[in-house]
């Protein structure tokens, strides 16, 4: 008798947690949310496993989701493997040709078709695309320092996408493109992210991190910043509050909000569940960036 209760109990919960849901689903109802994975999330099982859940629920109810993933664990460990070392500058990876080539191999190859594979095993329909794919993502050699073989995007032609997503795939797509000669180039996922969210006036771009967002004392993640306008984000530079390697992320949620993305958001991806936390509650968690 007790466990018939407790059974009562349950499920009368779990009705109660899907009628709580239904305003969300139908906010997002066929809207397009552009997801950078990275991070803790990509290397964790667990958090693995959540982050291809909440993707594949989201496309069932009907939201457009665009996963958009890096793999920098992975292409440190194939370089060590033959022998090269891995460089940064200011924070981003420094190509030269044959590192091109090794990051293609793992993040198109490897990387991609992992994800894939793994989205399909959780019930989801996904398709594995790169830049190159379909002339997707445009580029040209970053001139702004330079990082060898990493492209600047100059363009995202959206069409590869949208017939995926038109077809009832999730698009799961790796950072590398090339340019008009053909040479192979690396892009910097969240960039890539934000670019690909705003060519698709994405309602969301969600740039999955491993801290719980902008905190005001980055050794404190009591700090959490919960909001900030774009206006702000100078102010801040200078404060020294954003600084780093959360410069450039933050700089793409910018961009992606000035360029028609209504929300942009930084959100930690070391919670389990954490993308429908934030989409599917009034409090969400991370740091929301807005006009």
């Amino acid at each position: 008798m007790e466990t018939e209760k407790i059974e009562k109990i349950s499920n009368a919960v779990k009705a109660q947690v899907l009628v709580s849901a239904l305003p969300y689903i139908q906010k997002y109802y066929q809207k397009i949310v552009v997801v950078k994975y990275g991070g803790n999330a990509m290397t964790s099982q667990e958090l693995k496993d959540a982050v291809m859940t909440d993707v594949v629920m989201l496309s069932l109810i009907g939201v457009k989701v665009v996963l958009v993933h890096g793999g920098g664990p992975e292409i440190n460990e194939m370089l060590a493997r033959v022998g090269k070392e891995s460089k940064f500058v200011n924070g981003l990876r420094y190509t030269d040709k044959e590192t091109a080539e090794i990051v293609q191999m793992v993040l198109a190859g490897k990387v991609n078709k992992g994800l894939v594979s793994l989205l399909t095993q959780h019930g989801g329909n996904a398709i594995g695309l790169c830049g190159i794919d379909g002339d997707m993502i445009r580029c040209e050699k970053k001139t702004s320092q330079d990082l060898g073989f990493v492209g600047h995007i100059t363009d995202v032609n959206t069409k590869p996408i949208l017939d995926a997503l038109d077809s009832g795939y999730i698009p799961v797509i790796s950072t590398v493109a090339a340019d008009e000669k053909g040479d192979v180039y690396n892009i910097n996922a969240d960039t890539a992210a934000a670019k690909i969210a705003a060519a698709l006036h994405a309602e969301n771009l969600i740039l999955m991190t491993d801290i719980r967002g902008l905190l005001r004392d980055k050794d404190d993640e009591d700090t959490l910043i919960p909001a900030v306008a774009v206006s702000e984000v100078p102010q801040l530079i200078r404060q020294g509050v954003i600084s780093g390697g959360m410069i450039p992320k933050i700089e793409c949620c910018v961009e992606s909000i000035r360029r028609g993305v209504q929300k942009s958001l930084i959100i930690d991806g070391r919670i389990p569940h954490s993308i429908m936390i934030e989409l599917f509650s009034d409090e969400g968690i991370g740091t929301l960036f807005t006009a």
